[in-house]
């Protein structure tokens, strides 16, 4: 029996889309709106089950890439998408499934005049056009969410809800996401955080001095925001303490400098005679670890063991508290998280070498204000084209806690491009080499703004020449970094199947009718050209779950000219010719292309040639 050939499916690939969601937990999602929870504690708005719903619904749009206004598309693997968030992170899902280590969001605080996110999922791609100035609904593609309106707060929140669970998707296990919000929803996006990173991944919440003269809000003078701060899973999460550069280091041995861990005594508020159950010894193996300079320890009680109550100093003795409690410290020990060294007066001793770091309050730092993001953006422009961006050094202190120097860091509410250049400044700092994917909608500038006089017309294209001025270097002196990064727009499908939409007001069958029509007109055969192979090769890497970094080469297979894309050990070959000929059938067919994904039209082959291909390759027909 013939193996026939996988019909490309041109208007979705749900079951391959749903593969890479918690589908258990969506289910369970919609389920509980039909159960009655008027006595449990519960969460909800007015719109939310469309919101659950529209996660689920793919994409019907592409990413089509713009070498021509990107630095070094070859070489690098940072990426700039401009589009909505919310389909390009649907788009995203395959490829980068629990592979983002870190996020920072700046999403709209929802103050009534900054909210351009007025989803519409069941014409995703005519309503992007439309908030984007691509096409004019009464003269007006922004929408202003004003406190007057009775669905305020419910609006913003059915917004933010399919982005958050979309990015979870895409947070690795011991990934970490910081939200940057202020007092209109700060509330409501820790409920909604907590219904999907879950309340038990809630890791802090900062208070940032992003005003410090203060802004007159009537009754007060507003000069702090918040970073709200979840890891995807606690008991996976990574991150590093930021740098106390104030801390000085009383003691130093071969190994470096370090401190002697605080201890405390009966004298304090708190010890041993209120607190019993947080003091406790440590035992420890009297023989050194041949490996390293320190000693093993154990909470347990282990035959050789010495029991260790670590003197403050000569006069006395006390124990030493442990923060966590003694269950959960036994847990991490195993886990090396404890970083604690015994000396050979068997005292205890807090890793506290060079590169101690420790977490400290934003409120207090000065340099997060919001008017040095603005400063920054003036000194790379020359003039004042954005107003209070978030500044550099907020997002990298943020990089340092929740990053790898090989990380992939994502912001999908990219703004000015101040994570990008966070990230790329970080690099430039520690050699590192963390990627970056940030997403920002192509917001219309109000014409009288000055980044609109500066030649701008579009928030998005603010953004990429920042990143682009700040990998060439800008100012009195001027200097270049050896980075570059990729742009990539949102846009329609090249598969007109794709853009048909649906009228919810006709029958079925009135539909189906209108369907055959509309591809009639169409004309499929005429989209694919010369000029647009590049855009259809990049649809359809997406859709089959390839990196948008993968290797794209034009190659000979006999007489036919084929694109071989490579995303490590992962191969697709597409040929968009209109005839494959017999010879280029032949060597597909042979050992070495044996089991590979190969694309073509359906009209470039014979029913022949369908068969042995479909016999010896993973073959799928446009």
């Amino acid at each position: 029996m013939n193996k026939k050939p996988t019909k490309i499916n041109l208007t979705s690939d749900d079951s391959l889309f749903e593969k890479s969601l918690n589908l258990q937990k969506y289910i369970e999602d919609l389920s509980s709106q039909s159960i009655n929870l008027s006595d449990k504690f519960s969460f909800t708005w007015a719109g939310k089950s469309s919101a659950i719903k529209s996660v689920l619904i793919p994409s019907k749009l592409t990413l089509n890439p713009k070498p021509e206004e990107s630095i070094k598309w070859d070489e690098s693997e940072n990426l700039f998408i401009e589009g909505d968030n919310l389909e390009v992170l649907k788009l995203l899902q395959k490829a980068y499934f629990e592979k983002v280590k870190m996020i920072y969001i700046d999403p709209p605080y929802n103050t009534g005049h900054d909210f351009v996110y007025n989803d519409n999922f069941s014409s995703p791609l005519d309503n992007y056009l439309k908030q984007t100035g691509q096409k004019n609904e009464d003269g007006e593609s922004i929408t202003t969410n004003k406190e007057t309106n009775g669905r305020y707060h419910s609006d913003w929140l059915s917004m933010m809800y399919p982005r958050l669970k979309l990015a979870w998707n895409l947070l690795s296990e011991d990934g970490v996401i910081f939200a940057s919000i202020d007092d209109n929803e700060v509330h409501h996006l820790r409920m909604v955080m907590d219904e999907i990173f879950g309340e038990e991944n809630f890791i802090g919440q900062f208070v940032v001095n992003s005003t410090p003269n203060a802004r007159d809000y009537g009754h007060i003078g507003k000069m702090h925001e918040y970073i709200v701060f979840y890891s995807k899973n606690n008991e996976e999460a990574q991150t590093e303490m930021l740098l106390d550069e104030e801390r000085t280091f009383k003691y130093k041995d071969q190994l470096g400098e370090f401190n002697i861990h605080p201890l405390y005594n009966s004298n304090v508020a708190f010890g041993p005679h209120n607190r019993k159950n947080l003091y406790y010894p440590f035992y420890v193996n009297p023989n050194k670890n041949k490996n390293d300079d320190f000693f093993e320890i154990s909470l347990d009680k282990r035959d050789g063991f010495i029991e260790v109550y670590p003197p403050i100093s000569q006069k006395g003795d006390a124990q030493f508290v442990w923060r966590w409690g003694k269950d959960k410290s036994l847990k991490n020990l195993n886990k090396e998280i404890v970083g604690y060294k015994v000396d050979s007066d068997f005292r205890i001793v807090q890793k506290m070498r060079g590169t101690e770091k420790i977490i400290r309050s934003l409120l207090l730092e000065k340099k997060y204000s919001s008017r040095q993001g603005t400063a920054e953006i003036e000194k790379i422009f020359g003039k004042k084209i954005f107003s209070f961006p978030k500044p550099v050094s907020l997002i990298q202190d943020l990089i340092r806690v929740g990053t790898d120097t090989d990380s992939l860091v994502l912001d999908f509410f990219s703004g000015s491009g101040a994570t990008a250049h966070a990230i790329l400044k970080q690099n430039q700092e520690d050699g590192g080499s963390r990627k970056f994917i940030c997403i920002q909608l192509p917001e219309k500038l109000n014409e009288t703004s000055e980044g609109f006089k500066a030649g701008y017309k579009t928030i998005s294209d603010i953004a990429k020449e920042r990143i682009r001025r700040v990998i060439n270097g800008y100012g009195d002196n001027p200097q270049p970094i050896n980075f570059g990064f990729k742009v990539f727009a949102l846009g329609e499908s090249n598969y007109p199947e794709n853009a048909f939409v649906f009228n919810p007001e006709k029958s079925s069958e009135e539909n189906q009718r209108a369907f055959i029509t509309y591809l009639d007109k169409a004309k499929q055969s005429q989209l694919f050209d010369k000029e647009n192979d590049i855009s259809i090769i990049y649809e359809n890497i997406v859709k089959e779950g390839l990196s948008l970094n993968s290797k794209v080469e034009k190659i000979s297979i006999c007489k036919n000219n084929v694109y071989q894309v490579t995303d490590g050990e992962q191969q697709l070959l597409i040929c968009l010719e209109n005839k494959l000929e017999p010879e280029t059938v032949n060597k597909l067919t042979s050992k070495s292309h044996k089991d590979k994904l190969f694309i073509c039209l359906e009209r470039a082959l014979d029913d022949t040639m369908a068969a042995n291909l479909a016999l010896n390759l993973d073959l799928k027909t446009i």
